[in-house]
């Protein structure tokens, strides 16, 4: 079953033979398209324009395959801002892709619900030796061994160089072609189907890399001075002209899901999505998603401001716009539990017991109270909505990658912690999600890397040892010149995982105690999930690091209780009694007399009818 998605620009494939192309340029009194298939010459087609800033033409002599490049007014060539594929980077000419082409096989997949996810956040580049999406598949089967039902992939939009996190893409529509050709990601995602896997995408639509972007020459009003990001200028999406600009953002979403049979999408730092319209285009877009009749799709927010507004249910439970939002609150009570790491915003939880359990029982941690570290009040109150609406993770992409060294939570934490922390975050009511190679104790770091040149690398490469500058063990300049240069293919090569380690006894410990894990979550939590709805928890706070969380749930005429009692510190604690019910999991030494030995949990169950 193909779904092709018809787009306001870019190049479709026309049935009746030819290529049509279309592009909004308002800044172009005139445009050209030149096309190029071989070694024959070059041929330019002018374009005509069609009202509000559009070109568009029917080039009969192109086809799947061919190369082509829009032709600006003073003869800059330049590629197109809805490339399906760039066969030589971002500055290079696009290629006509017809998505028809390829076969897929899973008219049968329907999707999962979101109660059943399991995610596993990966990194196309890093997952494998060969760091495409063809290796990618060939490690699905061990995924599904773990109890993985769903992989999170890091930004795949194409970016200039031959490696980056993904967060640099200038070409949001192209997978980029260090990772194979648009075709491999869609074997990627049938293979994904074929075993029970739903494929989520990461998806930048705050700002456009540093170079490659060559929107600003032709279509200025793409981006606006009114609001300002961490990046520039910010992406209008509410001033004169953003017609135009919504639509394209919107329909990159619609392309990814239809063309691509994605399950879902992740979108990244939405705080830095700045709209000030009657109808926000993060709305509009979850709107235009669901509107469709689609199989079930799930979206996920990386969202700062902790804004429980845009993950609200609907009076069924239905989630009418955001599925989810990474929980970074979770990432920080268990990291500082675990490591006892007091800088930057780590220190507004060391020592907070409150926050962890408010954490774990209610999804965020700052429900509208003043966080030092952001200057402000944080967040909204989060008891109103279902566990489900978090994605909990000990470790991801940015908690790791945005250390100097790179270095995972294995490196800085006890066996002991982390086994705790393990125990905790995978029997969660939340939806969990690892990062790659997390399930066996990697050790490889996942430092920042990219690949950019001259003086924009210089000054990256630059700006990344000067923002640890503030840190007491990087203010000496000899400390700061030991930080990994993003640029050097050592940095990249290091966050390679090493599979090889899977052989190892010591890591394939780790590996059958997350599998044991994961087993456990799918028989016994994750059918209690959909009974599990808003205000259903509570916490006790009984000393250091440690708490008691009680989830009320109902299962038709059954009803109960799931109680987590956790010590997450090196100390005994006392106070905790035994829940009744049976005990699902227990990590580390058996609580005797209301003592909690360190590091211990307990998950139990009480049902009734």
């Amino acid at each position: 079953m193909t779904t092709l998605h018809r787009m306001p620009q870019g190049a479709d494939v026309v049935p009746g033979g030819g290529v049509r192309f279309r592009l909004w340029a308002p800044n172009c009194a005139h445009m050209a398209v030149e096309t190029r298939d071989g070694k024959e010459p070059a041929r330019s087609v002018p374009m005509v324009p069609t009202g509000d800033g559009w070109y568009e033409i029917l080039v009969p002599h192109a086809r799947a395959g061919t190369r082509y490049r829009y032709i600006l007014p003073d003869g800059m060539r330049v590629p197109d801002p809805a490339s399906r594929y760039q066969p030589d980077d971002a500055h290079g000419p696009s290629e006509v892709v017809d998505p028809a082409a390829y076969a897929w096989s899973d008219a049968a997949w329907a999707g999962r619900p979101w109660h059943e996810a399991v995610l596993y956040e990966l990194h196309v580049g890093a997952f494998t030796p060969a760091g495409t999406f063809r290796a990618a598949r060939e490690r699905l089967d061990h995924l599904v061994t773990l109890g993985v039902t769903g992989i999170e992939i890091m930004p795949v939009a194409d970016f200039p160089g031959r490696r980056n996190w993904g967060y640099d893409g200038v070409l949001l529509y192209a997978p980029d072609s260090s990772y194979g050709r648009p075709e491999d990601l869609m074997a990627l995602v049938d293979a994904a189907h074929a075993r029970g896997i739903m494929v989520l995408l990461d998806v930048v639509y705050n700002h456009f890399g540093p170079d490659g972007n060559y929107l600003p020459l032709y279509a200025p009003a793409f981006f606006t001075d009114r609001h300002q990001t961490p990046w520039g200028a910010g992406v209008n999406f509410d001033g004169p002209e953003s017609k135009a600009v919504r639509e394209f953002i919107i329909h990159n979403a619609l392309y990814w899901i239809d063309e691509f049979h994605l399950d879902g999408l992740r979108l990244d730092a939405v705080h830095a999505i700045l709209d000030d319209s009657p109808h926000d285009v993060l709305d509009e877009l979850a709107e235009r998603v669901r509107g469709a009749g689609r199989r079930e799709v799930h979206l996920v927010l990386e969202n700062e401001e902790n804004q429980t507004r845009r993950l609200a249910r609907d009076a069924d439970g239905r989630t009418p716009h955001y599925t989810a939002q990474w929980n970074d609150d979770v990432h920080h009570v268990l990291h500082v539990a675990a490591t006892g790491e007091d800088q930057g915003y780590y220190a507004e939880y060391l020592g907070a017991t409150a926050k962890l359990g408010r954490a774990l029982a209610e999804g965020f941690a700052f429900q509208g109270e003043m966080m030092n570290y952001r200057g402000g009040p944080r967040g909204e109150p989060s008891a109103v909505l279902p566990p489900t609406a978090f994605v909990a993770f000990i470790q991801n992409h940015d908690q790791i990658g945005n250390r100097a060294f790179g270095d995972r939570l294995t490196a800085i934490a006890s066996p002991e912690a982390l086994r705790a922390l393990a125990a905790v975050y995978l029997l969660l009511p939340q939806v969990p999600m690892l990062f790659m190679g997390e399930e066996w104790h990697a050790s490889q770091p996942f430092p920042f890397f990219c690949d950019f040149e001259g003086e924009l690398a210089d000054a990256v490469r630059k700006g990344r040892r000067q923002e640890f500058a503030r840190f007491p063990e990087f203010q000496a300049e000899a400390a700061r010149e030991r930080i990994p240069d993003p640029q050097a293919d050592s940095t990249f090569a290091s966050a390679k995982l090493d599979w090889a380690e899977l052989e190892n006894p010591e890591h394939r410990v780790w590996f059958d105690l997350y599998r044991r894990l994961l087993a456990k979550r799918r028989e016994t939590i994750v059918p209690l999930l959909p009974g599990i709805g808003a205000h259903a928890a509570a916490y006790e706070v009984l000393g250091p690091s440690a708490v008691t969380v009680r989830w009320q749930f109902y299962r038709g005429v059954e009803k109960g209780v799931l109680t987590l009692a956790a010590n997450l510190s090196d100390e005994p604690v006392s106070g905790f009694r035994a829940d009744p019910g049976r005990t699902l999991w227990q990590e580390g030494r058996s609580k005797e007399n209301g003592v909690g030995e360190p590091w211990s949990v307990r998950w139990t169950l009480a049902q009734r009818a």
